[in-house]
Order: structure tokens, then C-alpha cells, then sequence
């Protein structure tokens, strides 16, 4: 069938215009709901002072468990897929084009970049561990763990799992603490794993069991990525953001907290917010686009990649004689026009990813669908 006439536009120069009045894709609904609404750096550090001041009651910070609580970052599953295919197992290791290693996958890397010693008597976690440690709790063991992190109209001393809307507000706190440490984060309900990890904490004493959560998280990761062919899931991006800005700080062109005030070194989570997924970021959607993953997509290939891939000009470009849409590059921004569509562009980042061209492309498709070709063909 013949393209029709509206369609057959030959691509444009880029138009000047005032880019300001062009909103951000940071606008889009899509793109805000992935941002958090609760700041784990925040809840790290009120836990932090809380022990300094000699207020932490349940010794959390002494637990070890808040210094592996990393902040949540924009999740990009492309760039996790493309660290999965340069992901060696036998070496634990991410690698360069060229072979060299980029960063380890172990124990030691992610205690060096969080700045932390952990204690000599760390006990193995494992979830295997923590089922069984669960099912060997009394009534009244139990019934001390609802005291300590349950509304008491919920207490009671059966074993869990309880509803997530059970728990008090450090009870809730706890249980996000520990479902991202173990990777099985959930909105509903808490398991025997979870509630074996809040059973270490008795008022005015230290916990009983400080785990290695550095090797759990470390061994995670492995598994993770070794089965992602098969299930898709990562759960970690956040230690593999850090990990690559620890190791490779002078890739990413942004300012870079290293030491504190008294010149002591930091731990990585307190060096940058650029990935961050926090509610009042001081960066873009689009600023996060450009200032780290374009880099550290450059470290993992051997060719820095377009800003607007092949794949994406066929979309608009299907042949010579049919196109339905245009893109333009501008110093800082891209843009992209479907033919038809009367609504506003989005500022795209410099460099596009496939998930925010497919989301500006389907949006202004259908807008251009809904206005020229909905309904005109139906009967009267």
C-alpha cells in the first residue's frame, strides 16, 4: 500500500527554539513514578547518629546491617544486561573489552568501597540459615519480636508471616532494610527470614548475631547474574553503580565527594547523587543519562555508542521512500518528532536509550493516532 503523502517528509535540520520551553522527559508520569519516596542515605545516617548519641536502644548501626543499605538508583535493565555480558564467573569480575578487570564481585570490593571493617566474628548468612534459626524460636521469642516491631492490636506469638501494615514505623523500617539486603523485597508480607533477622535485637543489649552480609550479597549477585538468561532479575544495580564509580572515579565527570570535612575517606554512598532515586534529586532523569551511564556504557564497549542508535533511525527511518518521524540533535538535549503528532516534545538526554525513545516514541504515536485516524472510519 502507498505511504501516505503526509508521511514522505525528508528529514530536517534541526529547528532553532528556545530549548527551555521544551519540558524534560523527567516530566513524564512514567519516568516520576520510578522515584523513591523514602531516602535510604537519610535513614543510614539517622541510624549512624543515633548510635553516636548513644540513642540506638536496639544497637542497628552495631548490627552492621544499615552500612549495606545502599541508596536506590534509576534502574536501567539495558546496562545490567550489557554488565552481564561482560560478567567472567570464574573470576567473580566485570571486564573491559580488552579483558582487564573493571571490578570485582566479592566480599572485599564492597567493603573497600563502603569504607567499612566488619568485626572478626561475622556468622554465614544464608537463607537456609534463617529458616531454620526461625523455626527454632519460642512462643516467647517470638512474642518479644512483636513487642519490639509490631502495632500491639497485631502482636501475638504465632510464627510469621504478618501483614507489612502490622509492623510499627521502625518495624517497617527495618523490614525494607532487610528485604533489599536479602534481595527479596516485598510490599505484603514478612517471611521467617525477615523475622529471624529482627530477632537479633533485645532492648539495651548489642545484637546477638552480627552476619556477613557483605559475602550473601556478593554470593546474590553471582547467582543473579548467572541465571539471568533465564529469569531476567537483578536486584543489586545499586552495589553495581557504586562498585564501577569506586573503582573508576575519573570516567564520570561530576563532582565528587571523596573525603569528609576532618579529610577522613567516605564511604561511596556519600560521593555523588547522580544516580540516586531520590524524590528531590539534585540531578535529571536525563543528567543521569549522560553523566553515568553514557560513561560507564563506554567502559563495558569497545566503541563509545551513538546518541541515537541504528536501531532507533530505523524505527523512524524505515526506508528511503517512508519515514514517520525525525530526530535532532542539540548541544545538550535530543529530540525526536513523529509526523502528526500536535503534542510537545520531551528534552530526551544527549545520549538516548532504547527505554526512553520506545516511551516518547509510543507516546506521541498515539497521540498522532488518537487525533488524525480514531474513529474516522467508523459508520455513522
Amino acid at each position: 500500500m502507498e505511504a501516505p503523502v503526509a508521511l514522505n517528509i525528508a528529514p530536517l535540520n534541526a529547528p532553532h527554539m528556545n530549548l527551555e520551553w521544551i519540558p524534560l522527559a523527567d516530566r513524564d508520569f512514567q519516568i516520576e513514578d520510578m522515584r523513591g519516596l523514602e531516602s535510604h542515605l537519610l535513614t543510614v545516617c539517622q541510624f549512624k547518629n543515633s548510635y553516636k548519641n548513644n540513642t540506638d536502644p536496639l544497637g542497628i548501626w552495631q548490627s552492621s546491617m544499615p552500612v549495606y543499605y545502599l541508596p536506590e538508583v534509576n534502574v536501567l535493565p539495558d546496562f545490567i544486561h550489557l554488565c552481564h555480558s561482560r560478567y567472567e564467573p570464574t573470576l567473580r569480575a566485570i571486564l573491559s573489552p580488552d579483558g582487564s578487570v573493571l571490578f570485582h564481585i566479592t566480599p572485599q570490593s564492597i567493603n573497600q568501597m563502603l569504607n567499612y571493617e566488619p568485626p572478626q566474628s561475622l556468622v554465614p548468612l544464608t537463607l537456609k540459615h534463617l529458616i531454620d534459626s526461625s523455626l527454632r524460636l519460642s512462643k516467647a521469642e517470638i512474642l518479644r519480636v512483636n513487642q519490639l516491631f509490631i502495632i500491639p492490636r497485631y502482636q501475638s506469638d504465632h510464627p510469621p508471616p504478618y501483614h507489612q501494615v502490622s509492623f510499627n514505623k521502625t518495624g517497617k523500617l527495618m523490614v525494607d532494610m532487610i528485604s533489599y539486603i536479602v534481595g527479596c523485597k516485598t510490599g505484603e508480607f514478612v517471611d521467617e527470614t525477615m523475622f529471624q533477622l529482627l530477632a537479633i535485637f533485645t532492648p539495651g543489649q548489642p545484637p546477638t548475631i552480627i552476619y556477613d552480609y557483605a559475602t550473601f550479597i556478593a554470593n546474590k549477585m553471582h547467582e543473579q547474574f548467572m541465571m539471568m538468561d533465564r529469569e531476567r532479575v537483578f536486584k543489586y544495580t545499586s552495589y553495581i553503580y557504586h562498585l564501577l564509580l569506586y573503582y573508576h572515579p575519573d570516567s564520570f565527570k561530576v563532582p565528587l565527594m571523596k573525603f569528609d570535612s576532618r579529610g577522613e575517606r567516605r564511604s561511596v554512598v556519600f560521593w555523588t547523587s547522580v544516580f540516586h532515586m531520590a524524590q528531590r534529586s539534585p540531578y535529571t532523569y536525563c543528567e543521569f543519562i549522560d553523566l553515568f551511564i553514557y560513561p560507564a556504557t563506554c567502559l563495558l564497549l569497545e566503541t563509545p555508542p551513538p546518541r541515537l542508535t541504528a536501531e532507533m533511525q530505523r524505527i523512524l527511518h524505515l526506508s528511503k521512500e517512508y519515514s514517520i518521524g525525525d530526530w535532532y540533535f542539540y548541544q545538550n538535549h535530543t529530540v525526536i518528532r513523529i509526523y502528526g503528532s500536535e503534542l510537545s516534545p520531551y528534552r530526551l538526554p544527549r545520549y538516548v536509550p532504547m527505554r526512553l525513545f520506545a516511551l516518547e516514541y509510543f507516546r506521541q504515536f498515539s497521540h498522532a493516532d488518537l487525533v488524525h485516524f480514531h474513529g474516522k472510519n467508523k459508520k455513522a
